[in-house]
């Protein structure tokens, strides 16, 4: 299949996916399900990428397998977290029931294509490692594939932690401030943008790969400017109040570091 009949046929399913998802969600009437479904589909368009594509075969399994190991894993992550709280729903989802009162319906279905189509954008370093035909793995695809490892073992790692310090009664209106969460407010963060940061340098062996740096810096414009730690913030200053506001004067907001004395 060629570069743009792959595109075209990911993106026509990606909508219709969307459109589906947009009716489950208004008929159980929590929108916070299209963090989930948005998860997994990166699974499905690397394996429909990985099963169509013209490149060879073992760099299209590798590919595959790291995207649908990450997506897997974030998606049921979050699929545990919606439902446990359902049918309360995230804060931002309550936000925009307010800021689009009278036309929430339509503009809410658009919101939800859009998300399709930020699914086909950020994963165009799939599409272009699916179409490489070279024969060996390049030394960037073996330094993306090392990277990658490390970055969802840390995205993993930090998730567990703070689902540990939630569980504690002890931590009742405490900041988590332990382990990865020392040295970052948002370690979770930081290796989900690492992990777009590894598939932009494995894709980088691939001819135009380098137009994968839309993977990476979409998804860190995402998580510094409007749905990432902005919104984490707001919510975390209006539950811990002053204690989340010393967190914020000792502590990095993204990169892990040392903390301030």
């Amino acid at each position: 299949m060629t570069t743009l009949a792959l595109v075209l046929t990911a993106t026509g399913a990606a909508c219709a996916l969307f459109a589906a998802a947009y009716a489950v969600s208004r008929r159980v009437d929590n929108y916070g399900f299209v963090d989930v479904v948005w998860s997994y589909a990166f699974a499905a368009l690397a394996v429909f990428y990985a099963l169509a594509g013209q490149g060879w075969p073992v760099r299209r399994a590798l590919m595959a397998a790291m995207v649908a190991i990450w997506s897997l894993r974030l998606g049921t992550h979050l699929a545990v977290r919606v439902a446990a709280h359902h049918p309360v729903e995230d804060s931002r989802y309550v936000q925009l029931r307010r800021d689009w009162a009278g036309v929430f319906h339509a503009k809410m279905f658009g919101f939800f294509q859009l998300q399709a189509v930020s699914v086909i954008g950020l994963g165009v370093a799939f599409l272009f490692i699916a179409q490489n035909p070279g024969a060996a793995l390049h030394p960037l695809e073996f330094a993306g594939a090392a990277l990658w490892l490390v970055a969802i073992s840390g995205e993993a790692l930090a998730d567990a932690q703070l689902a540990a310090f939630k569980r504690n009664p002890a931590s009742k209106g405490r900041v988590c401030d332990v382990g990865l969460w020392r040295y970052s407010r948002h370690p979770n963060y930081f290796f989900e943008w690492l992990i777009w940061v590894a598939y932009f340098v494995f894709a980088l062996a691939s001819p135009w790969g380098w137009l994968a740096i839309v993977g990476p810096a979409g998804i860190l414009f995402l998580l510094l400017r409007v749905t990432g730690i902005p919104m984490a913030e707001q919510q975390s200053l209006r539950s811990k109040g002053d204690a989340y506001r010393r967190y914020q004067q000792t502590t990095s907001a993204f990169v892990p570091w040392f903390p301030q004395p």
